[in-house]
C-alpha cells in the first residue's frame, strides 16, 4: 500500500471527482420541504449506487422521514474499524432572488482566492461528504481494496432536526457500531488551519411568560401603581449577568474543568484575530467573561443568551398600555461538567425567586443536550492531527466549537464511540445562505487529507 500512489491518483482524478460532486449537487435534496421528498430519496439512491461502484455493500434504509444510507466494506489492514458520517440533505434556497445562478445548477467559478464550486450543498455537506468517498475511491483504484473496515452512514434529515436519527441509531446499533466515528461537517480554523474539533457545546433552551394583570391596562389609570410585567422581566433578565460578563445563576459554573496546558498552548498559537472576527459584524469589544480569552469564551466557556423578548404593543404608532404579559426566549450553551436538567432547574429557580408578588411565571422547555468532549488521549487523534499537518501549510490543531453538533454526542451515548470531527469548509462558504460555495482547494486537499488520515490510522 503506497500512500504516495494514492495521493497521485487523487490529483489525477480531481476533474472526474469534481464532475461527480456536481452531479450530486444537482439533486435538490431539501429535507425541510415535503415537496422535495422524492429528490431526497433520489440523492440517497445516487449515493448507494456510487458506494456500490466501489465494491461497498450499500443500501437505502427507510425511516419515517427521509432515508438513511448505510454501507459496509472490509479492509485489508489491521487498523481500527471506522464509521464515516455525513448528510446528503441541504437547506432551502430562499431567498432565491439573491442567488447569482440557479442554486441547483452548480458552477465552477474563478474568484480572487481561487476556483470554487458554487451551489446549494457544495460545502454543507455534500462537498465535505464526497472528500471521504473520493479518498476511498483512490485507495481502491491503487490497491484494489480499502485500508481498514469502514461503515458509511449518510443521513437525510440533518438540516431538519434529525427526527429519525436517534431511533434509527438505537434500532441499528449493532450494525453501526465501530471503533471510531469520523464526521466531516466542520471547517478550517480562520479558513487556513486544519483542525480537529474536540469540544462541542451543549444546549438548553427555555421560553418563559410573565403574567401580570388580567388584561392590558391603561397607563394613565394604572401606571405607577400596577406592576408592569415587561419591567419585571427586564429586571430579571438583567440580573443574569454581572458587570464582568459572568452568569450569576447559582451553581452555573460548578464542575467545569479548566483547559489543559497543552490545549491552551495550541489555542494561543492559533493567534485568533478576534478584532477581525467582531469587526466583521460591526462590533469591537468582547462582552463575555472579562478574565477569559476570546477563544475560551466561544469554545470552552458556557453562555446565557437572551434570544428574544416581546410583549405589549409593538405595532405602528403608539398604544399607552401596561401589558398583561411579557415573554422571553433564553438559550444556554453548555460545556463539559454541566448537566442540562440541572441548569434548567437552576434557571427556573433563579427566575421564580425574582418574580414580583403580583406576577406569575410559566416556563416552556424547547430542548436540551449535554456538551461533547472527545478523548484526545486516544492515539488515533494524534495520528490524525499529524496526518493533517503533513497535508496543509499550517500545523493542525485541536479546537473547540461554539455550536452544537448532536450526532457526535449520539455516537458516544448510543454507540459508545469516540468521534473525530474534521472538515475543510471556510468561513466565507455562505452555508445556509445564498451563493453557497466550496473551494476546489478544500475539495482537493480535503480528499488528500482523508487518504493521509486513513493511512495513519492503519499504521
Amino acid at each position: 500500500m503506497s500512500l504516495d500512489a494514492v495521493l497521485a491518483r487523487i490529483d489525477d482524478q480531481i476533474p472526474a471527482a469534481t464532475d461527480r460532486l456536481i452531479e450530486l449537487l444537482r439533486i435538490p435534496s431539501i429535507s425541510t420541504d415535503p415537496a422535495y421528498k422524492a429528490q431526497c430519496a433520489a440523492a440517497a439512491d445516487w449515493l448507494v449506487a456510487d458506494l456500490q461502484s466501489l465494491g461497498i455493500k450499500a443500501e437505502k434504509r427507510e425511516t419515517p422521514g427521509h432515508p438513511m444510507v448505510v454501507g459496509h466494506v472490509a479492509g485489508d489492514g489491521d487498523g481500527p474499524h471506522v464509521l464515516f458520517y455525513g448528510h446528503y440533505d441541504v437547506q432551502p434556497v430562499d431567498p432565491l432572488e439573491l442567488w447569482d445562478n440557479d442554486p441547483f445548477d452548480p458552477q465552477i467559478e474563478d474568484t480572487p482566492a481561487g476556483k470554487v464550486i458554487r451551489g446549494r450543498g457544495s460545502s454543507d455537506d455534500k462537498g465535505q461528504l464526497m472528500t471521504f468517498v473520493e479518498a476511498c475511491r483512490a485507495y481502491r483504484d491503487v490497491n484494489g481494496s480499502l485500508p481498514c473496515s469502514i461503515t458509511f452512514f449518510f443521513e437525510g434529515e440533518e438540516e431538519s432536526g434529525s427526527p429519525s436519527l436517534v431511533p434509527f441509531m438505537q434500532e441499528n446499533a449493532e450494525d453501526l457500531r465501530a471503533d471510531l466515528a469520523l464526521i466531516c461537517d466542520t471547517g478550517l480554523f480562520q479558513s487556513r488551519t486544519p483542525a480537529i474539533v474536540t469540544m462541542l457545546r451543549g444546549m438548553v433552551t427555555e421560553e418563559l411568560c410573565l403574567q401580570g394583570p388580567d388584561v392590558d391596562l391603561h397607563s394613565g389609570f394604572f401606571g405607577g401603581l400596577a406592576m408592569n410585567p415587561i419591567r419585571a422581566l427586564s429586571s430579571i433578565l438583567a440580573d443574569i449577568h454581572d458587570d464582568q460578563g459572568r452568569v450569576t445563576i447559582p451553581g452555573f459554573y460548578d464542575g467545569i474543568p479548566e483547559l489543559s496546558d497543552e490545549v491552551r498552548a495550541q489555542w494561543d498559537g492559533l493567534e485568533f484575530d478576534w478584532q477581525g472576527f467582531l469587526g466583521s459584524v460591526g462590533l469591537g469589544v468582547p462582552a463575555g467573561e472579562s478574565d477569559r480569552t476570546p477563544l475560551e469564551m466561544i469554545w470552552s466557556r458556557p453562555t446565557a443568551e437572551i434570544n428574544g423578548i416581546w410583549g405589549g404593543y409593538t405595532g405602528e404608532g403608539f398604544k399607552t398600555v401596561l401589558p398583561a404579559k411579557a415573554n422571553a426566549k433564553i438559550s444556554f450553551r453548555l460545556v463539559e461538567g454541566q448537566d442540562p436538567d440541572r441548569i434548567r432547574a437552576a434557571f427556573r429557580a433563579f427566575v421564580q425567586e425574582r418574580v414580583p408578588q403580583d406576577c406569575s411565571v410559566e416556563f416552556k422547555a424547547h430542548g436540551g443536550s449535554a456538551a461533547s468532549v472527545m478523548e484526545t488521549s486516544d492515539p488515533t487523534f494524534e495520528a490524525a492531527r499529524q496526518a493533517l499537518s503533513d497535508e496543509w501549510p499550517d500545523e493542525a490543531a485541536y479546537v473547540g466549537c461554539g455550536g452544537s453538533i448532536p450526532i457526535a454526542g449520539h455516537f458516544r451515548s448510543i454507540l459508545g464511540m469516540n468521534a473525530m470531527l474534521i472538515g475543510f469548509g471556510k468561513d466565507d462558504d455562505a452555508i445556509h445562505s445564498p451563493n453557497e460555495k466550496y473551494d476546489l482547494e478544500s475539495f482537493h486537499k480535503g480528499t488528500r487529507s482523508w487518504a493521509r488520515i486513513l493511512d495513519a490510522l492503519c499504521k
